[in-house]
């Protein structure tokens, strides 16, 4: 068993290492032909001109994920809370399932639900507020960001209302026998003991909109731009790799869509890198 066991945890690194190998031996010759700070931080994406730079999208990519992390995190964090402190046994073995069905709901539901319900509303409170006659779509930064709070929001709480659990009941009775109340030694002694599996359980929310590819193709308009405000229709990373790789011809376009994977590649690695790090000092101090 354990020869099968170390099979099988080599064969999950092997393929990971290989995908990654891929990606960059794919990607790499864009680098060469457009050089790496043109390409990252270009502003313009024109393949049929032979420009490409994913400044834009990295923008918008950013700008989506700060916006779920925003929306997301508070509200998972305070249910985290109420699941591990306030709830009844009842009511957390109906709500812990509900969370967990979320996460396993497929990201194109999540797009349905964003295209036939929120940028309709988004785009009926673009026209009531607005002043000029600029068409209002409604597909926009705030409804990606929405969208992926929902999405991220299993993840963030399951992994804070299991680091809110883990502390230890001494610091709790402690501070309560010091005459502190509930919500006093859940706010400053229980959250602050937690927080490192609270801002690992965030870290990997955050990867996981970083990565999110359908649901934000179907309500953020695919607009390769910067965003100048939250109503602005953007393109995410993901999104670029997803549109255009259909009908890239071979050549730079489809190397451009393949560094772009290069740098979303780079981007979630340090992001679980963080995470991971997080974790062991968490492990460490305990």
């Amino acid at each position: 068993m354990k020869k099968i066991l170390f099979i099988c945890a080599a064969l999950s690194i092997t393929s990971v290492m290989l995908i990654g190998l891929f990606v960059f031996i794919e990607g790499y010759p864009i680098f060469t032909k457009v050089g790496f700070f043109n390409f990252v931080f270009g502003q313009k994406w024109s393949p049929s001109d032979n420009l490409y730079g994913i400044f834009p999208m990295i923008c918008g990519t950013l700008a989506t994920t700060l916006g779920a992390l925003i929306l997301g995190v508070p509200l998972s964090i305070f249910t985290a809370i109420f699941l591990s402190e306030y709830a009844p046994k009842k009511a957390e073995r109906l709500i812990t399932p509900a969370v967990e069905l979320l996460a396993g709901i497929p990201s194109v539901i999540y797009g349905l639900f964003g295209m036939t319900m929120l940028v309709p509303l988004i785009r009926e409170f673009q026209k009531a507020h607005s002043s000029t006659n600029q068409i209002q779509s409604g597909y926009s930064v705030i409804a990606a960001s929405i969208i992926l709070a929902i999405m991220i929001s299993p993840t963030i709480i399951n992994m804070a209302k299991d680091a809110l659990k883990s502390v230890p009941n001494d610091f709790k009775e402690g501070s309560l026998s010091l005459g502190a109340t509930k919500w006093q030694t859940t706010w400053h002694i229980t959250l602050p003991a937690a927080k490192s599996g609270i801002i690992a359980g965030t870290v990997l929310g955050m990867g996981r909109a970083i990565g999110e590819t359908m649901a934000v193709i179907m309500v953020a308009g695919n607009t390769v731009k910067f965003p100048d405000s939250i109503f602005s229709p953007i393109r995410t990373l993901t999104g670029n790799i997803a549109i255009e790789m259909a009908y890239a011809e071979a050549g730079t376009h489809t190397q451009a869509l393949f560094g772009t994977g290069i740098i979303l590649f780079i981007m979630i690695i340090l992001t679980n890198i963080f995470a991971s790090r997080i974790y062991r000092k968490d492990a460490a101090a305990k």
